[in-house]
């Protein structure tokens, strides 16, 4: 199983809808089984997948209990090859919680936890809150690649070069598996400001970036309030097709 971190410090850059429409297609278009880890407290991806609940168990008992399995919160969702593992505002205090609690490791929690359903599934993709936290820590502990979606705008690289230290702290300490898979540019409406940023992004070579760019489209709204992904409520929109071409570069790269 791969796992995949999609983070960053900004919010509004489409993290939510990456993890979410990466795991449609990569479930849907290359049958592939899928475990999506909503690791924010917001909980938009539980949302969307129609498995947001205060009443059964979450992220935050998979934090903090001891001796949970995790098979017992995993969610099952309409689509065959997708599960949920949910989240809500508990998960605020969880993170305390975890802080506190001296008498075992903290920062491999989440890792020790998808152990038992590694073999179940291909891919396990983290939706990560926009900040440096104890289950944000656990999960790039936990992930093998970190993808990072930009909104090209006058802040977008707001906490980018603490974001990738960060990485890179987690790699030399607890994970030296880890690595940046790269930037994915969202949000993308072609006008000049944005291709500046987009030209500045690509020419440091210390932040890869894909070459494919998720292009904005009023489609996604539609589909959220629909609860859809993407490519399942507007197969022929740009975001979606973007998106179904970013996972094949994805995996094209993996190849490599």
């Amino acid at each position: 199983m791969k796992i995949i971190s999609i983070i960053n410090l900004k919010g509004g850059v489409a993290k939510t809808l990456t993890a979410d429409n990466m795991a449609h297609v990569l479930a849907v278009f290359h049958n592939k089984r899928v475990l999506l880890v909503d690791n924010d407290k917001q909980g938009n991806t539980s949302k969307a997948f129609g498995v947001h609940s205060y009443d059964e168990k979450s992220l935050s008992d998979v934090l903090t209990a001891r001796r949970l399995d995790v098979r017992e919160v995993i969610k099952k969702t309409r689509f065959e090859n997708i599960d949920v593992l949910p989240a809500n505002m508990t998960l605020i205090r969880a993170n305390m919680e975890v802080l506190m609690d001296t008498t075992r490791p903290q920062q491999t929690r989440l890792r020790a936890a998808l152990n038992p359903v590694a073999g179940q599934y291909d891919f396990c993709i983290i939706d990560n809150a926009p900040d440096i936290n104890i289950s944000t820590i656990n999960a790039l502990v936990a992930s093998d690649d970190v993808i990072i979606p930009i909104k090209i705008d006058k802040y977008a690289f707001d906490g980018l070069a603490e974001l990738k230290e960060q990485i890179e702290d987690t790699r030399d300490d607890l994970n030296p598996r880890l690595r940046l898979a790269g930037c994915l540019i969202t949000c993308f409406i072609r006008a000049d400001a944005e291709k500046q940023g987009e030209a500045w992004l690509r020419s440091r070579p210390e932040y890869p970036v894909f070459d494919t760019r998720i292009r904005y489209s009023e489609k996604v709204t539609e589909s959220t309030f629909s609860e859809m992904p993407i490519a399942e409520y507007s197969r022929r929109s740009g975001t979606a097709m973007d998106y179904i071409a970013f996972v094949r570069e994805y995996l094209q790269r993996g190849k490599a």
